[in-house]
């Protein structure tokens, strides 16, 4: 054994190696060995398991300074707006107004398989699983990682998050905000909530937010009239709205009608839908899209004056009603509505030639139809279009009534059991002395001596031939014997809005100075035709949001006047259309009560009627469209002048035929005041345009002599014509009848008792 060599070792025996130092205390383990290498690099299980624990806690550290941070925001401004849906009595939609087509219902309106398709398009265990879905956010992730586009893993409540509370951009930060919203929205809102608030949300194309709008926009019904295939296909644009609308791409129909079928497979899996009734659906192909409905047309007028309703009775102020959201169901009836701008077109549009006629221009019509027995506007029509002509001539208040308002005149006698200066009663068949400026008696804030139509004299004529003809001078005489305060106080009671402007308590009250509306009119009309019983008259039906009703105001009806100081009212008016200036009414092919008017200066003419059934009221008016000032329509549509008689009575006749075909043309059933059933049949006064007035003014206290004053020439139908007017004949108009209103043009106040003719109207 050499010697370099170390000694053998005993294997029980040998020093062996050195033995590990032993502690302070003589006591120790031994030492591990070093990991030395590449294994230094490798984690031990109590690292592994630190780094797990300490990550643990860190993300509960920063989920919990997460949730404690981000709070529930108020919901962003597009997803609360709201249009308002205006409608037809019967439900067709006449307008939407606002700038996002969005109408919000109910979870209850919406069809149950309506809901279920939805469910079964994003989100099929909505209603089993948390707020968020971490599998399906991770499996998203990696779909997006692998290039297969963008994908959503989002339940339906972090859907609702994003359209409600947040916005649409892909960004870190937004999807750490709807990751503990959502957590934070699904403890505090019900499941049912939270569909109800996608459902009206969601964008499903064609401009359509949430799906009554998709509904309406799609299929052109509300929500709870989709069926289960319509819902489907609504449900299936969820995924993608513009590119599965297979009307604006029919190239991509193959992809929508895919994504239907996994829709409705989806709703079979789930036991939401039967597979027979699966097995025989067919793909509902949507409608063509249409333009939003936007203001043009009579929809503008419409719009705005139900929202002056609205406001002016305190349904909700203008700040709410601006908030979107409600459906307002108006008593407007298509079908007369339809009516009333066909009779306009017809009777007057059609025959206007602005290229040469510049006054043709300015001619603007405005018309109102109310059912006298509810006291709801049935039709109106406001001018030819609201986005060239924005002023509602229904509802202005700024044109003269004329000779409309002589009716409420004679209701204020019968009402107030008046008599004349000599003490009879006034019936229809009372004798007031009708000759031209002839001051009127009993009146003591003045001389007033109104001027005829033509300055034509009468003489001694019936209240009832009076009214045929339009005789200012006797209605003012009248006037005075009522007593203006009771007439004014009649016209109020009838319905004209006590603020009316020029509603003065004076003679002038009778030739209507006042400037009430086509719908003030009609609204007091209609109470003539309601045997004088009141209801102020309403344009509303309904008015809900989020399915929920607001509160209406009561209609209630009361007693203007007595049922004979109404019906005899009517029976006079009945004679203006059977022989007086408004036979053009005739045409309406049913019994009709009605009086002409014309405003002051030729600005206006009216005319205002009945049936038992209908109360319209029609007014053709000039005004300067680049101006707005009032302008005579003389030569207008190549007439000498336009009168009561002639364009507003065609109109209103052609409206009331159409308004109520397929109706009975039932009869007026009149109660009479004492003294008018049998009209007396008085000698037939020829009247005389006088020189001058007589130096002896007859008074009404004289009795009559039965014999006609003045010259046997009839009385001229024409007005005084400004130069350069041809006299051209209206081919519509019956040139038998007399056209004018005999006395319909509004004349000045009271003047000074040294001059009588100052009484004159400016254009006469």
């Amino acid at each position: 054994m050499s010697s370099d060599e170390p000694p053998p070792q005993d294997p029980g025996h040998g020093p062996g190696p050195d033995p590990a130092p032993a502690t302070a205390k003589g006591k120790g383990k031994a030492r591990r060995p070093k990991r030395t290498g590449w294994r230094r690099l490798i984690p031990t299980w109590r690292m592994v398991l630190g780094t797990l624990i300490g990550f643990i806690v860190l993300c509960c550290g920063l989920f919990a300074l997460g949730y404690a941070l981000v709070d529930i925001p108020p919901a962003n401004s597009a997803a609360t707006a709201q249009s308002n849906v205006y409608l037809y009595a019967n439900g067709a939609q006449i307008a939407r107004d606002g700038d996002v087509n969005r109408e919000n219902v109910q979870l209850a309106q919406i069809p149950k398989p309506v809901q279920h398709a939805v469910l079964a398009a994003e989100d099929r265990d909505f209603y089993s699983e948390s707020a968020i879905d971490p599998k399906a956010m991770l499996r998203a992730a990696w779909n997006t990682l692998r290039g297969k586009g963008k994908q959503s893993g989002s339940t339906i409540t972090q859907q609702y998050v994003k359209n409600y509370y947040l916005g649409q951009e892909q960004t870190v930060s937004r999807k750490v905000k709807e990751f503990f919203i959502s957590i934070k929205l699904d403890r505090e809102a019900s499941k049912d909530e939270i569909l109800t608030g996608y459902l009206n949300t969601s964008y499903f194309g064609r401009n359509a937010y949430g799906i009554q709008a998709a509904a309406q926009a799609y299929y052109g019904v509300d929500v709870d009239d989709l069926t289960t295939a319509q819902g489907a296909y609504l449900a299936a644009l969820l995924n993608a709205p513009s590119a599965y609308d297979v009307v604006a791409h029919p190239e991509n129909r193959s992809s929508a009608e895919a994504r239907w079928n996994y829709v409705l497979d989806g709703m079979v899996k789930q036991k939401w839908l039967s597979a027979s009734d699966r097995q025989n659906m067919t793909f509902p192909v949507p409608k063509e899209a249409k333009g939003a409905a936007g203001m043009s047309g009579q929809r503008g007028y419409i719009v705005q004056a139900v929202k002056d309703y609205i406001t002016s009775n305190k349904i909700l102020d203008e700040d709410t009603l601006a908030s979107g959201g409600y459906r307002i169901t108006t008593t407007l009836q298509k079908k007369k509505q339809d009516a009333f701008a066909e009779a306009v077109d017809d009777q007057l549009m059609s025959r206007l030639d602005t290229s040469a006629r510049d006054v043709d221009k300015n001619v603007r019509a405005g018309g109102a139809a109310i059912d006298p027995a509810t006291g709801k506007v049935v039709a109106m029509y406001g001018g030819i279009d609201y986005t060239k002509q924005y002023v509602n001539n229904a509802t202005r208040r700024d044109y003269q009534v004329g000779s409309t308002f002589k009716p409420f005149v004679f209701t204020s006698a019968v009402e107030n059991a008046s008599t004349t200066q000599d003490g009879r009663v006034i019936t229809p068949n009372t004798l007031y002395d009708g000759t031209d400026q002839r001051p009127v008696q009993g009146w003591d804030g003045g001389t007033y001596a109104p001027e005829n139509e033509d300055g034509v004299s009468y003489g001694n004529i019936t209240v009832r031939t009076a009214t045929d003809k339009s005789v200012n001078s006797v209605y003012a005489q009248m006037a005075v014997d009522v007593g203006p305060a009771k007439v004014k106080r009649t016209a109020v009671d009838l319905g004209l809005p006590e603020t009316t402007p020029d509603l003065t308590a004076s003679p002038s009250i009778a030739l209507g100075p006042a400037t009430a509306s086509v719908l003030d009119m009609t609204e007091a009309y209609a109470t003539l035709a309601n045997h004088g019983r009141h209801g102020t008259y309403t344009i509303l039906a309904s008015v809900t949001k989020d399915g929920e009703k607001i509160e209406l105001p009561e209609q209630d009806t009361q007693r203007a006047v007595s049922r004979e100081a109404a019906d005899t009212t009517t029976s006079i008016l009945q004679s203006v259309v059977d022989s007086g200036t408004g036979t053009a009414a005739q045409a309406a092919g049913r019994p009709a009560a009605g009086k002409t008017g014309t405003a002051e200066e030729d600005t206006a003419a009216w005319f205002a009627g009945y049936t038992p059934d209908l109360a319209t009221v029609v007014s053709v008016m000039g005004q300067d469209p680049r101006t707005g000032a009032h302008t005579s329509l003389y030569g207008a549509a190549g007439l000498p002048r336009v009168n009561g008689g002639g364009f507003p009575a065609q109109i209103w006749a052609q409206f009331t035929r159409k308004a109520l075909s397929g109706t009975p043309a039932n009869d007026f059933d009149l109660t009479l005041e004492d003294g008018a059933e049998e009209p007396v049949a008085p000698t037939v006064t020829t009247p005389a345009v006088p020189s001058a007035p007589a130096s002896e003014e007859p008074s009404a206290s004289d009795e009559p002599t039965g014999e006609p004053t003045g010259e046997t020439a009839s009385p001229t139908e024409e007005s005084p014509q400004p130069p350069d007017v041809p006299q051209t004949e209206d081919p519509g108009q019956d040139q038998d009848r007399p056209d004018e209103d005999g006395g319909d043009n509004v004349l000045n106040d009271l003047t000074s008792a040294s001059n009588p003719r100052s009484t004159r109207a400016a254009v006469r």
